[in-house]
């Protein structure tokens, strides 16, 4: 399955739009400082907001497919493995995965659907992207919590995470959806967990949870949101 090119023909929307706003208040500000105020200082922040906001653009527009599809490849699917993909959103992991699959697989995506996540973040979009991209005999869509999973135990061979843990608010929350994503994982399938902060308390919560083979490991530049003090990092880890 390695080499499945990316279609791109829908549309995925911008991650996290309030962030970018915030640059963009945060530009703008020191532009109208610069025009009251000598010095370069406040030029100097407003580039600095600038830069930020165009890697973090970069990231979400470009960076995480391409890393996505990569880590899709080095997993190398069967194609009839039955998926799941946590806070899925438009589907920018969920359909790469689907695309993995042939008609014995089947790709499912779980979100509590709220726009502060994603632009346009609505399970109407992902339904148009999966037509759109060809693989909506192989998608199904679910609403629901990460730390409540309205799906059966031992129901999926792989579970992946984009940036979607790290949204759910609270330690004990996120550790819960830590253990519903074990539960909901059949023996011997893998977790694959892209996030940002906590990935070491994760990696250690699924190691007391009886995961073997538990890594972490830095997704590099290309998943940076907004700077190096903000990275990716990839949590895996396999059922016995």
């Amino acid at each position: 399955m390695a080499g499945v090119s990316v279609r791109r023909a829908a549309s995925y929307g911008i991650d996290a739009p309030i962030v970018l706003a915030g640059f963009g208040f945060g530009v703008l500000t020191c532009l109208l400082t610069a025009t009251v105020t000598d010095g370069p200082v406040p030029l100097v922040g407003a580039g600095l907001l600038a830069l930020c906001a165009l890697v973090h653009l970069h990231t979400t527009v470009r960076g995480k497919f391409a890393v996505w599809e990569e880590l899709l490849d080095e997993l190398r699917p069967r194609g009839d493995e039955d998926v799941l993909d946590l806070g899925c959103g438009r589907g920018s992991v969920l359909l790469a995965a689907a695309r993995r699959l042939d008609v014995g697989g089947t790709a499912v995506g779980v979100d509590p659907w709220r726009s502060l996540d994603q632009a346009g973040h609505d399970i109407g979009a992902t339904k148009e992207n999966a037509l759109a991209e060809g693989v909506a005999d192989r998608v199904q869509l679910r609403t629901g919590e990460l730390a409540r999973l309205p799906l059966l135990d031992d129901s999926f061979d792989l579970v992946l995470s984009g940036v979607a843990i790290t949204t759910v608010a609270g330690a004990d929350a996120r550790a819960l959806a830590i253990r519903e994503a074990v539960r909901v994982l059949r023996p011997g399938g893998r977790i694959v967990l892209a996030e940002v902060g906590h990935t070491r308390q994760y990696a250690a919560a699924l190691t007391e949870l009886g995961m073997t083979q538990v890594r972490r490991r830095g997704l590099g530049w290309r998943m940076w949101w907004s700077g190096p003090w903000a990275p990716t990092t990839l949590v895996t880890a396999r059922k016995p």
